[in-house]
């Protein structure tokens, strides 16, 4: 987060256009010279700013704005976006991992359907891999407690094995967040990357985001993304 001194808007170096510095990313030049992405805001040194977007940080690359923006000879190494993309990416996991220490997340079906019938659910998060068999009870289950299966965020940016590394567990298809701060973590970090990756709005977690039973989705902030958190399967 920026400090109380500094400003709170910047100015994008390949739009042109000012706007708050939570949608932009922040760049530095490290001690060899590399541009580098200061994902936290805390880097010394003066910085540059690109609106949060993989599309606008290729550009960035692309058309030599980096250099333009330090007023310096910079060395940019290819494929800034993807890695930036990895970042956010790692950061959303971690964030699940520590929903599931915090004890906010159930996973396997039945204890998923469990979850929506009787307790306080912030979202579901299936696998990529999840069978569409699976998706549409699951959607049903919504419907029956919410009246309508978007009434949650539903993530389905990861396949099983990322989910089982941050989750601990083997084959995880299906999990829900209980209502709490680490899930709300989880839904910020996971919309960040979705703005990062072009999405519009949440499409990437679920058709229609409500707010039954839920916490509000706050407008994705880059910087707080990351921070360290305090055959189709079924299950």
């Amino acid at each position: 987060m920026p400090r109380k001194s500094e400003p709170t808007t910047r100015s994008c170096i390949v739009s042109r256009e000012t706007m708050p510095t939570e949608k932009l990313i922040r760049f530095v030049i490290d001690p060899e010279g590399k541009v580098v992405p200061d994902l936290r805001n805390r880097l010394p040194g003066r910085g540059v700013w690109v609106t949060a977007r993989a599309d606008m940080v290729a550009l960035a690359e692309k058309k030599r704005l980096f250099a333009r923006g330090f007023k310096e000879e910079v060395t940019v190494e290819p494929g800034m976006a993807g890695r930036i993309e990895n970042l956010l990416e790692d950061a959303a996991l971690s964030a699940l991992s520590f929903a599931r220490k915090a004890g906010e997340i159930v996973t396997g079906f039945a204890k998923v359907e469990t979850a929506i019938a009787r307790d306080g659910v912030a979202g579901i998060v299936q696998a990529k891999e999840a069978a569409e068999d699976g998706r549409a009870k699951i959607e049903a289950a919504l419907k029956r407690r919410f009246g309508r299966a978007g009434a949650v965020p539903i993530i389905r940016m990861f396949r099983s094995e990322q989910l089982d590394l941050a989750l601990g567990r083997s084959n995880v298809i299906h999990a829900a967040l209980l209502v709490g701060r680490a899930s709300e973590n989880v839904i910020e970090r996971v919309a960040a990357l979705a703005c990062f990756l072009g999405e519009d709005g949440l499409v990437a977690l679920g058709d229609d985001v409500g707010a039954i039973d839920a916490p509000q989705v706050r407008e994705p902030n880059v910087s707080a993304m990351a921070e360290d958190p305090a055959g189709q399967k079924t299950e």
